[in-house]
């Protein structure tokens, strides 16, 4: 009989800390893979102490990005919590870590010694800069990674110093870019039979995503500006004020989409206009037809924009934050935002999984667990270690 969520016989070891590993792991354990954290004895992951408080004085963010795994502490750095960990990876079908190029080496869980015993094993490597290069060895946090993936010197207004987005996202592409990484190696490994290393880089996962701007300039010399809230001659694509104070995200830069927004205005001739009924056209005319869309929703408040133009087939919406999102009646209908009890039994919203799948979905089945809550479960069962043994090892700081 098959299982009724995807990834439950895949058996994962995710070391490190912060974002971009563990988002890969969230990825995967959200889609039932068996995810064992592993920490450093006593403070474990960084994350656990990042985000707003709630009423209990707990950091928030843990539940979220910690959700769906176990906990194991281990002492990398010791002989022995080496020694585990290799018992441990030879078990493993995928292990995850995103320390500086070196250090799995250092402690002798370099890719070649891990899969000598297991030849299966897929090892996804995430880091600012990658395994190599000249830059392999930097520190490399997501802001500098964005930056010069390209992102940074995209994002803000033109008479402006670049500014960031408001998460870290190259943490996180990284990181889905690893998850991503891992499925290929996996089917990969179906038909070889061996695993491989996934070398998944912030910078890179970021220039991915960077569209044209390498062709652009390749070829015309041009090189791709800030623009504030719109993309150059794509148009009307753009933020427009409601007289009630809210903006609304409009986006009519197709021919037939366009025409559509002219009659929802009641100015169905503009879509005829030479200057702007084309799409080349309306580029080269951008802030005409921005001006003139302003005019029209500044006389109406922003929802009732939104309504007009879902009716009439033009893309639309109000810019959310978080209170929107819980009360709007989409998100509910899809259950995009779910709510799960944390620690201490009381009901936290969070975002749900993601891709949906329409057979065998992915879910959330616990929020982040406490710092070694499963350790001495997954050392008897995955090594058969004694009571004893375990106590040895806690006695040691192993755990």
């Amino acid at each position: 009989m098959l299982s009724d969520i995807p990834l439950d016989d895949l058996k994962v070891l995710e070391l490190g800390q912060l974002i971009a590993g563990p988002y890969c792991g969230q990825v995967l354990a959200d889609f039932g893979a068996d995810v064992i954290k592993i920490e450093p004895p006593g403070k474990g992951d960084a994350m656990r102490q990042w985000g707003e408080l709630d009423s209990n004085g707990d950091p928030l963010w843990w539940n979220v990005i910690g959700r769906n795994k176990k906990s194991l502490t281990l002492d990398l750095r010791q002989p022995k919590g080496q020694e585990i960990l290799r018992e441990l990876a030879s078990q493993a079908d995928i292990l995850i870590e995103n320390f500086r190029p070196g250090t799995m080496e250092k402690w002798g869980l370099d890719y070649e010694t891990l899969s000598a015993n297991n030849p299966g094993l897929i090892m996804v490597r995430v880091t600012g800069f990658g395994q190599d290069g000249p830059y392999a060895s930097r520190a490399g946090f997501a802001s500098v990674c964005e930056a010069m993936g390209g992102l940074r010197y995209l994002s803000g207004y033109p008479d402006r110093p670049p500014v960031r987005v408001g998460v870290s996202l190259g943490d996180t592409l990284a990181g889905l870019h690893g998850a991503l990484g891992a499925m290929m190696a996996l089917h990969q490994r179906q038909r070889s039979g061996r695993g491989q290393v996934v070398d998944s880089a912030i910078f890179e996962s970021v220039l991915a995503m960077m569209e044209c701007l390498i062709p652009e300039y390749a070829r015309t010399g041009k090189v791709r500006e800030r623009s504030g809230s719109f993309l150059p001659r794509i148009a009307p694509s753009n933020a427009y004020p409601g007289r009630d104070g809210h903006d609304v995200v409009i986006g009519a830069n197709q021919d037939t989409v366009f025409r559509r927004l002219c009659e929802a205005m009641g100015q169905p001739a503009l879509a005829d206009h030479p200057d702007y009924a084309t799409h080349r056209a309306r580029g080269d005319n951008q802030q005409a037809i921005d001006d003139a869309i302003a005019a029209w929703t500044l006389q109406h408040d922003a929802q009732s924009i939104v309504d007009r133009l879902a009716q009439a087939g033009v893309p639309a919406g109000l810019v959310y934050r978080a209170p929107e999102m819980l009360e709007d009646p989409h998100f509910k209908a899809r259950k995009a935002i779910i709510e799960m009890p944390d620690r201490h039994g009381k009901p936290l919203p969070m975002q749900n999984v993601f891709p949906r799948l329409s057979q065998t979905p992915g879910r959330v089945q616990h929020v982040g667990p406490a710092l070694s809550e499963h350790t001495e479960t997954i050392l008897s069962d995955w090594l058969g270690l004694s009571d004893s043994a375990i106590a040895e090892l806690r006695q040691a700081d192993v755990i």
